[in-house]
């Protein structure tokens, strides 16, 4: 299932300022050649050739930046030729110069070229574990169609404390949404961890409730083997989703999460929760009894899980995102399009790039191909 994200094509085509960064060296040394044999003798312009290795590091391998050093050479030597007719003590000056940062700039550029394999080998790795974090979730579900939209907030993000999951069950359909409280790695950390507890206990807790306890249970086994020496302190909201494939309905559980919106062709409506319970880790600080809330959730019907990063962002005068109205636009919408509509409209509301993680993640009860209305 293709996630809708903010961030960049990292496989993107070449841009305009990358094309002219490569094309540079050649340019000065072009504008400078020309330039040198326009004007009279006593205005010198050859002497710009000594940058165009340099610019060359930025761009080029030490191999290229040679090369372009090379040029750059030679075209000072042709120029003094046209000039004077010989190569004299100037443009032997200009020669060392330009031989002197031609080494330099070869230099600078394996360094470069060194540490952007690095980077790239790194970014590799990461990419590898965000993906076994967090998975992509797959079209369909048992009769329950998914469709995603993640952001992360830090730049070159991939993943962050909002964190999801999908799983078929001999119960039906289970799904996880929900968002760590802090950010940085001790997030992802305890979001890895939450979902790790999700993965195992979701095919075999009997109920809702029975989950959520596994899932305190999780917590409080990683707290004791964290690296985060403030991890049994930190907490998770979360809302608990099933979808059983044998009735119309759908069971939710809500620890201390946003609402919930459920999307039918009738109207939106948030789903709060009858009893308010606390976020997940801090039951033992807070008296909690897990009740699940039960539903209609028919063919066609449409649960919109989030976080906060959705429903508290805010426009220039402090207003919080009006979900519930944005919502009431696009029933009619296709799923991928609604949360389209919904990425750019948050985008659109606050002005700019979110400042906070966003998950949203709409799960649909799939209507079939017998059942649609024809024409």
């Amino acid at each position: 299932m293709p996630t809708i994200t903010d961030k960049p094509d990292p496989a993107r085509p070449r841009t305009v300022l990358s094309t002219i960064s490569l094309l540079s060296p050649f340019l000065l040394i072009a504008l400078a050649a020309a330039a040198d044999s326009e004007t009279p003798a006593g205005q010198r312009y050859d002497r710009f050739v000594v940058a165009a290795p340099a610019l060359a590091a930025a761009s080029w391998g030490p191999l290229g930046t040679l090369m372009i050093g090379l040029l750059a050479v030679l075209t000072e030597v042709v120029l003094a030729l046209l000039r004077d007719h010989s190569v004299g003590a100037s443009a032997a000056s200009v020669i060392a110069a330009t031989v002197t940062v031609t080494l330099a700039a070869a230099y600078t550029a394996g360094q470069r070229v060194h540490r952007e394999r690095d980077l790239a080998m790194v970014r590799s790795v990461a990419q590898t574990a965000q993906e076994v974090v967090l998975r992509p979730l797959p079209d369909r579900i048992n009769g329950v169609d998914l469709d995603l939209y993640y952001n992360a907030a830090a730049e070159q993000a991939q993943i962050g404390g909002d964190f999801y999951e999908a799983v078929r069950t001999p119960f039906g359909v289970r799904i996880i949404l929900g968002d760590v409280q802090g950010k940085g790695l001790p997030a992802v950390e305890m979001a890895a961890a939450l979902l790790g507890s999700f993965r195992e206990a979701a095919y075999d807790a009997k109920d809702l409730p029975a989950l959520a306890s596994r899932l305190e249970t999780g917590l409080s086994r990683y707290a004791e083997r964290a690296s985060s020496p403030d991890a049994a302190e930190r907490f998770a909201t979360a809302v608990l989703l099933e979808i059983p494939g044998d009735r119309p309905e759908a069971r939710l559980l809500n620890c201390g999460h946003p609402p919930p919106g459920l999307i039918q062709p009738h109207g939106v409506r948030l789903l709060e929760p009858d009893l308010p319970l606390p976020p997940l880790n801090l039951s033992a600080l807070v008296a909690s009894d897990y009740r699940t809330q039960t539903v209609p959730f028919g063919p066609g019907d449409r649960v919109l899980l989030y976080t906060d990063g959705v429903s508290e962002t805010r426009d220039r005068t402090g207003e919080f995102y009006p979900l519930t109205d944005r919502l009431a636009r696009w029933t009619a919408e296709p799923s991928p399009r609604l949360l389209d509509s919904l990425r750019r409209d948050l985008r659109h509301y606050a002005g700019g790039p979110a400042d906070d993680d966003v998950a949203a993640l709409l799960a649909t009860r799939h209507v079939p191909a017998d059942d649609r209305p024809s024409g």
